[in-house]
């Protein structure tokens, strides 16, 4: 069960208390704000500190070292 519109505009980030939008991939909340991944059970969102998970970057955002080759 997805999260409601009206639910998002209520709710805020626990950490920085930033707009929380539906992961793209579902199944959680997420704070760009601060990087935080928050899991949705049951159409439940777990906005508990003990449940985020920190974003990973994605694979293209990884930075190079520098002076490194890049394929």
């Amino acid at each position: 069960m997805p999260v409601t519109e009206d639910l998002l505009n209520i709710i805020a980030c626990p950490a920085c208390k930033g707009r929380l939008e539906p992961d793209p991939g579902g199944g959680a909340l997420i704070c760009a704000a601060c990087s935080l991944r928050f899991p949705v059970r049951d159409g439940i969102p777990l906005l508990v500190a003990d449940q985020a998970q920190p974003l990973e970057p994605p694979p293209e955002c990884v930075p190079v070292e520098k002076g490194a080759k890049t394929p």
